[in-house]
């Protein structure tokens, strides 16, 4: 059965289309206009071993909020069309990831409830090339919210900016994918003991 999740996202500030195989092998077409967002969906494609394809076309003449916003909005919508039923899935992943003098640590579940923890360094650069940094958490929240998942992401420590922030994409790509994989053992059954997620 296929897993593939297909969102268009249309406002007065972005138009965005996203599909997401969730038993891809890590093929990504990407292009949001903001290079460095684009390598971190990159990140989350390879890495995940999502099939990825993001396409915005935002007001990026103001800036790059709505456009990165709006991609992450999309996506987390698309993620949870391809979850499906979550019948036969782990349901809980985590993953760390060191890049460098970085080092992130994701755990996700694919609860049904959105929820977010996030804590990073302070005092990282404000801008990665067109990329503000505070958008990282947006970023997170917004796939979050559609999603409907529960995500804690840590960095405990770093310096480099750019290794901080990718470190996280990794980390939660791998978390995701180990989270969103079907359970051999767990084949027609539901992870809850509520009967529903």
């Amino acid at each position: 059965m296929s897993r593939v999740g297909r969102v268009e996202r249309t406002t007065k500030e972005t138009s965005v289309v996203v599909e997401i195989d969730l038993d891809g092998t890590g093929k990504v077409d990407v292009a949001t206009g903001v290079g460095f967002y684009d390598h971190m969906l990159d990140q989350l494609g390879r890495h995940g071993l999502f099939d990825l394809t993001v396409k915005t076309d935002g007001d990026l003449h103001i800036d790059s909020h709505h456009t990165i916003e709006d991609t992450a909005l999309a996506l987390g919508a698309a993620f949870k069309q391809a979850l499906g039923d979550k019948v036969g899935i782990y349901r809980f992943g985590n993953c760390t990831v060191p890049l460098d003098e970085s080092l992130a640590q994701v755990t996700v579940d694919l609860s049904g409830r959105p929820y977010l923890v996030h804590t990073e360094p302070e005092n990282m650069a404000p801008m990665i090339g067109a990329y503000d940094t505070t958008m990282t958490r947006h970023i997170l929240e917004s796939f979050v919210a559609q999603a409907q998942i529960a995500l804690h992401v840590h960095v405990p420590y770093g310096r480099n900016a750019h290794h901080i922030v990718e470190c996280q994409f990794k980390a939660l790509a791998r978390a995701l994918r180990y989270a969103s994989e079907r359970d051999p053992r767990a084949a027609g059954i539901l992870p809850s003991t509520k009967g529903a997620l």
